[in-house]
């Protein structure tokens, strides 16, 4: 029975604990700054409860074989002062965060060959402590690895679909391609179907093309109708579906807008790629911030 720690139980932390406490093979236990009775998952399938085991505080627990970290980028320092007391020599940590640069963002604190990194797709909400709602398929992609083979058959019994990708560079970055154009959402305030608006769906083109032109420059494979694609994907969800940096906005929190615009700005930067679109929101949503 694989023992399994993960750190950050909002939407996609509790989405994961929730499917893998479901299957009794496994031994999940939350890491969590407040007390957590139970986690439910209302899914397009069925709504259910589970009660994963769960640690308050660092340095309590025993030696994980997998740490799965699920928090935001901007908090990953914070995620790996719970590795005290659970990472031991065999541990294999995964990274469920958005951005390219998930095994930089952790080669701090453990060797980089253990270190996972993981694309995750599904439309998810916490709803409130504990609940969370799942609005549509999940899937997980990871490279193609021994790692990410045993990552994978964690979830042979839930309904993630976990899977190893060859080209999980180009994988990244079209995750990004939509991560970026979430910007719009988050500067109008607005969720999904705010891509119906044609002005709205014209700076998600932009902002995606200059996302895509910078992803070519490192070395990922992305077709010309990706710009269209998002849109699409946009205009096909719930259309009050809201993504983490709106939500993270209109809740006051700290929002991911580096890791999703900033780096493109910057990787623009270093080769010589224009990126004003990217750039202008970057700005628009820093000051903001600052104010």
């Amino acid at each position: 029975m694989p023992r399994i720690s993960l750190i950050g139980p909002g939407a996609i932390g509790g989405l994961t604990a929730a499917w893998l406490c479901r299957d009794d093979r496994n031994d999940v236990t939350v890491c969590a700054r407040t007390p957590l009775r139970e986690l439910e998952l209302e899914t397009p399938y069925e709504t259910f409860t589970v009660q994963p085991g769960v640690r308050l505080r660092p340095g309590d627990g025993e030696t994980a074989d997998w740490i799965l970290v699920a928090t935001k980028t901007y908090d990953s320092a914070g995620a790996a002062r719970w590795f005290e007391g659970i990472l031991g020599d065999r541990t294999r940590v995964a990274v469920l965060q958005n951005g390219v640069d998930h095994v930089e963002r952790f080669s701090a604190f453990l060797p980089a060959e253990r270190i996972l990194p993981v694309i995750v797709d599904c439309p998810t909400e916490r709803v409130s402590p504990g609940k969370i709602r799942q609005r549509g398929d999940a899937t997980m992609a990871v490279p193609d690895s021994a790692t990410g083979a045993a990552f994978c058959r964690l979830f042979e019994r839930t309904r993630i679909d976990a899977a190893q990708d060859p080209d999980f560079l180009s994988a990244a970055w079209r995750k990004l391609c939509i991560n970026a154009a979430g910007v719009v959402n988050a500067l109008t305030g607005q969720p999904a179907r705010i891509a119906n608006d044609p002005h709205a769906a014209g700076l998600m083109r932009r902002i995606v093309d200059e996302t895509a032109a910078v992803g070519r420059a490192e070395g990922a494979d992305l077709p010309d109708g990706l710009p269209e694609d998002v849109v699409t994907m946009y205009r096909g969800q719930p259309p009050d579906s809201m993504n983490s940096l709106l939500a993270d906005r209109l809740a006051g929190r700290p929002m991911e807008i580096d890791i999703r615009n900033g780096v493109i700005v910057r990787l623009g930067a270093k080769h010589g790629i224009a990126t004003p679109y990217n750039e202008m929101a970057v700005a628009l949503l820093n000051v903001e911030l600052s104010l």
